[in-house]
């Protein structure tokens, strides 16, 4: 591969005044006393170095007292110089006077970055030391930096698949003048800066480095190439398309489309990287071939000078204040991750030998994961197109009034919408990467459309969905939720290796702005678009799912929701005794079979004595229409608001259990008590709860009840083990609605909201006689999740059961599980060819000798248990395998038959918890 680049090189030296030890940019020495207006002599050194205000000194100088006061103050004083970095950038930022770039306050402290961010989380000991505005900076810039680290490592080691470890003399004289990674690095950067706004996308960041590494392949002399680049570059070099000078093309000659052989490089480069095709191309048509036209820099047989192009990177890197990428060609100490971060990153596989090559383990970074993503939905829309199918035109000709056209309108517009705010995120150039993104979730639209239908169609026994499909909040919805999944599936978090799936800007809640839709509106249609599309993958399912949580904790609690109406028109309906979901029904399991029609049409549950007229699909009216009724019936209860509050009263308590066992595991009895006052007010007093926070409700219960049993349980303990869970925001305890425009701390919510309301409710649970306790939410296991772990066959043998594993390789035509089991295991997916004979050999044969195993320790023991009962952990049961072995067959034999039954079994189980049902509720 290239020769490593000269260490300390241009992108050091252009720290302007970095403190860095040891180098021309270090702080020079005081030649007088310092000034001591405020604080130590060190601490003002370092304000100068980094030429704060005195606003800044001050606010910052106060922040650090303030954290020397607290317990644990010698943490502080033992890295007083790294705690004095932390003050300045908090107060810098919260006074919006930043006068030095993240990276010059770095190299000022002598930190990383992740360990100024690991410590800023420690000082952050009261709710008041980081503000709200400095989370979101810092959120930022991790974001921007986790998605540099995996591009440049990925950048890395693409590059030494490339070129030749050992170029010849004659060529590594060019390569040490030319071409060198410094080249390469810089002007990816400069063209990422300059084409993306939002710079922490890593999807189409990686697209633009393969780009980047496009064009520079093409001028690499072949022999300096690996194999297939060299044979590329030798087919485009014998059609004379690209090794001409850069520096005698004009502008037209640059934008002309380029011939088949032009695109062989990329070709390769995206199939090395499982990375779609007509994508990168459409990157490098509307983006990179842009950047190049705007550079406006002197070429040098074709390539930018680095110098100039590194000036310019600069002067974008000074603006934004942030991270100075350049420095990873340096092995800059500031900008290396920890070492959980090293594990977790991706080592370059070696080749193995062709008879191993099935056992390839494909590394799971970042960057390769979104890859596999964005394929896995790839597969998904492969049969769908971008307009209605026949199945769905006829559905549309079956309505009394056809809605072909007003869809097709809406499609249009809405498309037209969402390119102009995609456009608006992430760069004008951008525009027809949203486009085709926005093209994708059509596909995916119509495909879920056409399941429902069916599925409506089975359970009704109906064929005219008029009323349905001429719902425009119902396609609106619809619509969102194809596009928002496409956009989560291209928008993968750079530090998310855990499988879940990302919350990225341009995902959700962006997508309901973009549709003009309310979170509530939105939240109807997402289970039934979980059941209507069974290809999906468990990252997308996790997506839909986290979005459902979100509306439920906040989002369909704002103002302008139509959830208020509902309710208020549920008490109107029978005085304040009716309510959206009467408490006793909590501990009867939560009916899952409601359709998009059930929730969008509500509402659907009718009064005992049921009115006659036509069918639902013709009759029902919207949730937001329910006022007007017959004048001889009573209102019919909104289906939509009654399984709302069903899941909102079970995620509320799953997320008081989690948090009260971390803080309260000694005092049980105080955990019903909690509850009921939490879900009381969720139901009574819901007002609370607009413009606010489900987990803002939690914390107050907890510390209200905490406070009238004498339990000492401060609020500052409460927030810190909340900040633990799983997907919270810090923002929920820091910025919380006090009265119209007035924000405040969780804190002051209590003492001048939440206890005023309440108090007197609260009083009660002091005395001998409280108030009747709420029953405990019936917790079924989620409809959206499935088991994906592999489990293991017992009587000591290793052969394992899992079910289909996502991510897939697709480079081959079909779809097949990515191999993820070690070399020195054996990968079984039924339904696919085996593979070699020797490895079926391998596999019999270790079934025999574990076999051989029960045998002899049945000689010295007990029997063994049976190989009749396979253990899966499915709700803490064994399943027992019914199925029946012949006498003749194999071992190995028995154990497929073993496997697909189970199989099998863990699909109807799947299918059960989805359809499980309550006699006692009412459709």
């Amino acid at each position: 591969m290239p020769p490593k680049p000269p260490r300390r090189g241009g992108a050091a030296r252009s720290q302007r005044d970095s403190p860095e030890s040891g180098s021309s940019g270090a702080p020079p020495p005081a030649a007088a006393t310092p000034r001591l207006e405020i604080g130590e002599t060190d601490f003002v050194v370092l304000c100068d170095v980094l030429k704060v205000s005195d606003n800044v000194k001050e606010k910052a100088w106060k922040t650090y007292e303030s954290l020397s006061s607290v317990d644990g103050s010698l943490a502080y004083n033992k890295k007083k110089k790294e705690t004095w970095g932390v003050c300045i950038f908090i107060a810098s930022i919260d006074l919006d006077e930043m006068t030095f770039t993240f990276t010059e306050l770095l190299k000022s402290v002598n930190i990383s970055v992740c360990t100024f961010f690991q410590f800023l989380k420690e000082v952050d000991v009261n709710m008041d030391t980081v503000s709200t505005k400095v989370d979101s900076t810092v959120s930022r810039l991790k974001k921007k930096y986790d998605v540099l680290l995996a591009l440049y490592h990925k950048f890395e080691r693409t590059c030494g698949l490339i070129y030749v470890e050992q170029p010849s003399s004659e060529i590594s004289a060019e390569l040490k003048s030319v071409l060198v990674l410094k080249n390469y690095w810089i002007t990816f950067l400069l063209a990422k800066g300059k084409v993306l706004q939002m710079e922490d996308d890593l999807v189409i960041s990686f697209q633009l480095l393969l780009c980047v590494l496009d064009y520079f392949i093409k001028l690499s002399p072949p022999a300096m190439l690996k194999e297939p680049y060299k044979s590329a570059v030798s087919a485009v070099t014998v059609n004379g398309s690209t090794r001409t000078p850069r520096r005698g093309q004009n502008r037209n000659t640059r934008t002309a489309k380029p011939s088949d052989t032009d695109t062989k490089v990329v070709e390769v480069l995206c199939k090395e990287h499982d990375c779609n095709l007509d994508e990168v191309k459409n990157v490098y048509f509307t983006s990179f071939i842009p950047f190049l036209n705007s550079i406006s820099v002197v070429a040098s047989n074709g390539l930018p000078e680095v110098e100039v192009l590194s000036k310019q990177y600069e002067e974008l890197y000074l603006k934004n204040k942030d991270i100075d990428a350049r420095l990873f060609l340096d092995r800059d100490e500031t900008l290396q991750p920890d070492l959980i971060a090293c594990s977790q990153l991706e080592r370059t596989p070696r080749k193995n030998s062709p008879e191993e090559e099935l056992n390839v383990i494909l590394p799971q970074t970042p960057v390769r994961a979104a890859m596999n993503t964005i394929q896995q939905l790839m597969m998904i829309l492969n049969s769908a197109t971008d307009k209605p199918s026949d199945t769905l035109v006829s559905y549309f000709n079956n309505c009394t009034v056809n809605p072909k056209e007003s869809i097709l309108k809406r499609v249009e517009s809405l498309g037209h919408v969402f390119k102009k705010k995609f456009a608006e995120a992430v760069g004008q150039g951008c525009a027809e990467i949203g486009s085709q993104r926005y093209k994708l979730g059509v596909r995916l639209y119509y495909r879920v459309m056409e399941s429902m239908l069916k599925s409506e169609e089975e359970r009704l026994s109906v064929h005219n969905f008029s009323k349905l499909l001429n719902d425009n909040i119902f396609h609106t919805s619809l619509l969102a939720c194809a596009v928002g999944v496409v956009m989560a599936t291209y928008g993968r978090n750079a530090s998310q290796n855990d499988g879940t799936s990302a919350e990225t800007d341009l995902s959700f809640p962006w997508i309901l702005n973009v549709f003009d839709l309310k979170a509530f509106d939105f939240y109807k249609v997402i289970e039934s678009f979980i059941k209507a599309e069974p290809s999906l993958t468990r990252d997308m399912i996790k997506h839909l799912e986290r979005c459902e949580h979100r509306i439920m904790e906040s989002l369909a609690w704002q103002s302008d929701s139509p959830l208020f109406d509902l309710i208020k028109q549920s008490k109107e309906r029978e005085g304040q005794a009716d309510q959206p979901e009467p408490a006793p029904t909590l501990n009867l399991p939560l009916q899952h079979n409601h359709t998009a029609a059930d929730l969008y049409l509500s509402p659907v549950r009718s009064p005992k004595k049921k009115a006659s007229g036509p069918p639902l699909n013709a009759t029902s009216t919207p949730d937001a229409q329910a006022t007007v009724t017959s004048q001889t019936q009573k209102p019919q209860k909104s289906t939509s608001l009654s399984l709302f509050y069903k899941k909102v009263y079970r995620l509320a308590y799953l997320r008081l259990h989690t948090l009260f066992y971390r803080l309260l595991s000694e005092h049980p009895d105080l955990e019903p008590l909690i509850w009921t006052l939490f879900q009381h007010t969720l139901q009574n007093e819901y007002e609370l709860m607009r413009d606010r926070h489900l987990d803002q409700i939690m914390m107050c219960s907890m510390y209200g009840i905490c406070k009238v049993k004498n339990v000492d349980l401060r609020f500052k303990i409460i927030v810190s083990a909340y900040k633990e869970l799983p997907n919270t925001n810090q923002e929920t305890f820091k910025r919380v609605l006090i009265r119209e425009e007035q924000y405040d701390s969780i804190i002051v919510f209590y003492n001048l909201v939440f206890m005023q309301k309440l108090k007197t409710n609260i009083l009660q649970y002091a005395s001998n006689r409280p108030p009747t306790l709420s029953p405990i939410p019936h917790i079924p296991r989620s409809p959206y999740q499935f088991s994906n772990s592999p489990r293991r066959v017992p009587a000591g043998n290793n052969i394992y059961i899992s079910p289909l594993k996502s991510p897939y390789k697709f480079s081959d035509g079909f779809q097949s599980p990515t191999k993820m089991t070690p070399r020195s295991r054996i990968l079984v997916s039924i339904g696919e060819s085996f593979g070699t004979s020797e490895k079926f050999q391998k596999i019999n044969q270790m079934v025999c000798n574990s076999d051989c195993q029960l045998k002899r320790s049945a000689e010295v023991s007990t029997a063994p248990k049976p190989l009749k009962r396979l253990r899966f952990d499915i709700e803490g049961q064994d399943e027992a395998d019914g199925s029946k072995h012949l006498p003749q067959e194999s071992k190995f034999q028995q154990k497929l038959a073993e496997m697909t039954s189970t199989r099998t079994r863990m699909q109807k189980q799947k299918l059960n918890d989805g359809n499980d049902t309550s006699a006692s509720e009412e459709k």
